[in-house]
């Protein structure tokens, strides 16, 4: 599961603010006349490998081929493992995204920001707005549900890693297929090369442990801080919130007051999913698409 290069994509490394090295993924032609390149940014202890079929799509499409950047956060992926395990946290994974951009003279871009993704697109808003020229967030909003971060808790922190590739895929399915039941085996064996690194053709999850021990420390008994301050300079950009009809992170009560706040916000719910929902399967990337076209 090494890459190659026909894998569709340039890998790129580049310095931190703080000089750890990071990882990203260049798909497309560097400049497509006056397309905006597209940013995406992945979950909590998730990669850029999360998006390939998208950036593959959209990269190479026929009639509006895009530039399509992905990327690792520090200790995820790629990119290397930060000593001081404080770093993860959303202030300092936004800085690396401006960081990342600056190294790809990106100038200004549509972000898709999956889960922490979109939480970090919110700090981004309020810090670097003129990076920002659209937004699509996939299935987060500026207020998490806690049922549906204690399950992420729960299962990012499940003590025994898979012995084989038949195996992760298997736990996956125990994990998540009641709410992923449009799912078929390609997109559990996509998600699993997507979440674990192959060592010695054995699957290891591919993030610093310490991101999910963080998880840990969260008194559940008390409100979770929400992002809504953020909220109001991000929604003065043109937006698409992808809801998967399954979450448990973002609820009904979320979206009907991030669109009282933005009358504009235009909202996308993906069958068969939950958090968070893949972006390639269709109906959803012809509504991305779609997005794309009207910016």
């Amino acid at each position: 599961m090494g890459e190659t290069k026909d894998d569709g994509f340039e890998a790129i490394t580049y310095l931190s603010e703080d000089g750890l090295r990071l990882y990203a993924r260049d798909y497309g032609p560097a400049q497509v006349a006056d397309r905006l390149p597209i940013v995406c940014l992945p979950g909590l202890t998730r990669n850029s490998r999360d998006f390939h079929q998208l950036a593959l799509q959209l990269s190479t499409d026929p009639a509006t081929p895009r530039r399509v950047v992905s990327l690792d956060y520090r200790g995820r992926g790629r990119s290397a493992w930060d000593l001081d395990k404080t770093n993860y946290n959303l202030g300092v994974e936004t800085q690396d995204v401006i960081s990342a951009c600056q190294h790809l003279a990106i100038d200004r871009a549509i972000f898709i920001g999956t889960s922490r993704g979109g939480l970090i697109l919110h700090l981004l808003a309020e810090t670097r707005p003129d990076l920002i020229a659209a937004v699509i967030l996939n299935d987060i909003g500026p207020r998490i549900e806690a049922n549906g971060l204690k399950r992420i808790r729960d299962y990012l922190n499940f003590p025994v890693p898979p012995r084989d590739w038949p195996e992760a895929v298997a736990y996956l399915k125990a994990c998540h297929g009641r709410y992923f039941p449009g799912l078929h085996e390609p997109d559990w064996q996509e998600m699993a090369a997507a979440i674990y690194r192959d060592v010695d053709e054995k699957p290891m999850a591919d993030f610093d442990p310490a991101i999910a021990a963080q998880l840990e420390t969260i008194d559940f008994d008390r409100p979770l801080p929400d992002l809504w301050q953020y909220y109001d300079s991000l929604a003065a950009f043109p937006m698409l919130l992808i809801k998967g009809q399954n979450s448990d992170l973002l609820s009904e009560r979320t979206i009907a007051e991030m669109a009282a706040r933005n009358p504009s916000l235009a909202v996308f719910e993906a069958v068969g999913q939950g958090h968070a929902p893949l972006l390639h399967p269709e109906p959803t990337l012809w509504r991305l698409k779609r997005f794309l076209e009207e910016i």
